[in-house]
């Protein structure tokens, strides 16, 4: 999925350091766009918290009705680009098709993993098929460490088992496991950094310590039900943080049960700056980003250069937004 703000703000992604106590950060609303658009939800990039270890941006969207009169017609992204960075694709409800310039054609399905490593530059476009009558789902950036942020780009389908957590205190708990390791279950696909990402589905009342790397920083992204993480309510779409230094996540779910997504990582130990869909090392890496983009987008739509062209799509490449009118500064 693209940012789609036309004035992205330009933001220092670094490590920051751990809390001592859950931080929930509340979402914003941003439209992809067009008269009867889609709305999602973002909490990350957000102020004070750019980063859960090397995740750097998460949208939460839907449950939305696609069709008839009121609704949102679904979701079409045409082609955009992405450097230096992974694309996690997760949907809960609907279809979505998957195009990229590297070759790629795939239906994102609920509950299958589709990752799209961006590397030195990849282009790409989503469409929900005409059968979704509704889309729901999150779409989440990972940030590349330097040593892996001009790599090919590459494109990752995983499809998780249902694995039940231990220890849970009343009725019980569900995970999938699509990237690191939870709960004995381990995925197959290869992350640049130490990295987790699981859904984790709660029944009425579940109460759960979910053992983890203390290493690692955390968010629970809550999708649908109210939710207690260590003693903070977290409402649907919001997003708790958590530091380093814990060996696990409590998750307490109210009177309707509970779905979130849980993710983290070793914080990044290095600071990249990220506009619009590209993540560099510094301003001039954006800039050469943008500029190489734009080479490519003309009246007739793509043609050859960096990012290639997503095989098979028709519809007109979204241009870049002009940048600011001033040279990041990298923050601490």
């Amino acid at each position: 999925m693209s940012n789609v703000e036309t004035r992205p703000d330009e933001v220092a992604c670094g490590s920051t350091p751990a809390d001592a106590d859950v931080s929930v950060l509340e979402p914003r609303e941003v439209p992809l766009g067009g008269p009867r658009a889609m709305t999602v939800r973002r909490t990350l990039p957000a102020r004070g918290r750019t980063m859960v270890g090397a995740w750097c941006f998460a949208d939460h969207y839907g449950p939305d009705l696609v069709g008839g009169p009121d609704g949102t017609g679904g979701m079409t992204v045409p082609p955009h680009p992405h450097t230096g960075l992974q694309t996690v694709s997760w949907l809960f409800e609907g279809e979505i098709t998957h195009r990229d310039s590297a070759g790629h054609h795939a239906q994102v399905l609920p509950g299958e993993l589709n990752l799209m490593t961006a590397g030195r530059g990849i282009s790409h476009s989503e469409v929900s098929t005409a059968d979704t009558e509704v889309l729901h789902g999150a779409q989440l950036w990972v940030a590349l460490p330097a040593a892996d942020r001009a790599t090919t780009p590459r494109f990752d389908h995983y499809a998780p088992d249902v694995v039940a957590l231990a220890g849970v205190g009343g009725p019980g708990a569900d995970v999938r496991v699509f990237l690191g390791s939870l709960a004995g279950s381990t995925s197959p696909v290869a992350t640049a950094s130490p990295l987790l990402g699981a859904e984790v589905v709660l029944a009425p009342g579940a109460d759960v310590d979910v053992a983890v790397d203390a290493g690692f920083e955390h968010g629970v992204l809550v999708d649908t039900g109210v939710i207690d993480v260590h003693g903070s309510e977290v409402l649907p779409g919001a997003l708790a943080h958590l530091g380093t230094g814990r060996t696990a996540v409590r998750l307490r779910a109210g009177d309707e049960g509970a779905r979130v997504l849980l993710l983290g990582g070793r914080p990044l130990g290095e600071q990249v700056v990220m506009w619009w869909n590209f993540v560099g090392a510094d301003h001039d890496e954006v800039v050469a980003a943008r500029a190489d983009w734009q080479a490519q987008v003309t009246d007739d739509g793509l043609v050859d250069g960096r990012f290639g062209r997503p095989v098979g799509e028709t519809l007109p490449p979204v241009p870049a937004p002009t940048l600011p009118g001033t040279r990041l500064r990298p923050r601490g």
